[in-house]
């Protein structure tokens, strides 16, 4: 079996050492990550810049590019070959609610679910890398779970599984969950500084406390002490207006009545 690893952290990130760790005795794994962070950049690809590949004295490939751009040419090129599986991380700090959205460690798994690939995103919930040993082997337990049912092929239909594991030793870690993601209020206020020169610029701002974190959610089940799993999908439609917008589409196809030509042929 072979896994690919990526991140969005850098290479040289613990969580990405960490995860290499927890799996290399599980199967042939290979690490294709971005040379610098790359939190927040999703499924960004860059497409007017060149890239290039290097290799770590540890044997890690790393790329001046997106987590996205690292699976992408692991998958279409650099490897050689198709890993059976996908995984991400561990990224520092959560990928839950809203955050998958922009999560660079999500999209590095997604690129690997679009190639057809079976992925893993796998976050801590809380930054600082506390715990990260043990996050590890939670990691690793799910992966010795799944990879025999990968042994005989890929699935017919592809999964991606977004997993986030509490910062807490492995003994307070009461098991997994299955859980939709939740919500966030909106994002901090933007952060305005001075520079040197003179110029206004801007930070982002924090991300927003938890909106919806009822149970059920993965807010909830890591504030209990669970590992959540959230099976993802890329599908964006909302089935369920589709038919509340088609009266509005209808009506714009009727054909516009054709403007009377301009008196005199004036032109235009």
């Amino acid at each position: 079996m072979k896994i690919l690893i990526s991140n969005d952290d850098g290479y040289q990130a613990p969580g990405i050492v960490a995860l290499y760790e927890a799996l290399k005795g599980l199967a042939e794994v290979e690490v294709v990550a971005p040379e610098h962070n790359n939190s927040a950049k999703s499924n960004a690809l860059s497409l007017h810049s060149p890239l290039y590949v290097h290799t770590s004295h540890n044997g890690f490939r790393y790329v001046n590019g997106t987590p996205a751009d690292c699976v992408h040419i692991a998958l279409t090129g650099l490897l050689g070959y198709r890993p059976d599986l996908v995984v991400s991380g561990i990224n520092n700090g959560a990928n839950m609610g809203d955050d998958t959205i922009y999560s660079g460690t999500v999209g590095a798994a997604m690129e690997g679910y679009l190639f057809g690939i079976p992925a893993i995103a796998f976050s801590q919930t809380e930054k600082g890398w506390a715990h990260l040993e043990d996050a590890g082997v939670v990691a690793a337990r799910l992966v010795a779970q799944l990879l025999p049912s990968l042994e005989n092929g890929p699935p017919s239909e592809p999964w991606l599984l977004n997993v986030n594991i509490p910062n807490r030793p492995l003994a307070d870690i009461k098991g997994f969950k299955v859980a939709r993601l939740g919500r966030r209020h909106a994002a901090e206020q933007v952060i305005a500084q001075t520079n040197p020169r003179g110029d206004t610029m801007y930070w982002i701002g924090s991300a927003g406390k938890a909106k919806d974190d009822a149970e059920g959610t993965d807010f909830h089940a890591t504030l209990q002490g669970y590992a959540t799993i959230t099976p993802l999908q890329v599908d964006l439609t909302d089935h369920d207006r589709l038919a509340y917008w088609a009266p509005t589409a209808a009506g714009l196809s009727t054909p516009l009545p054709s403007e009377a030509a301009p008196v005199g042929g004036a032109a235009l």
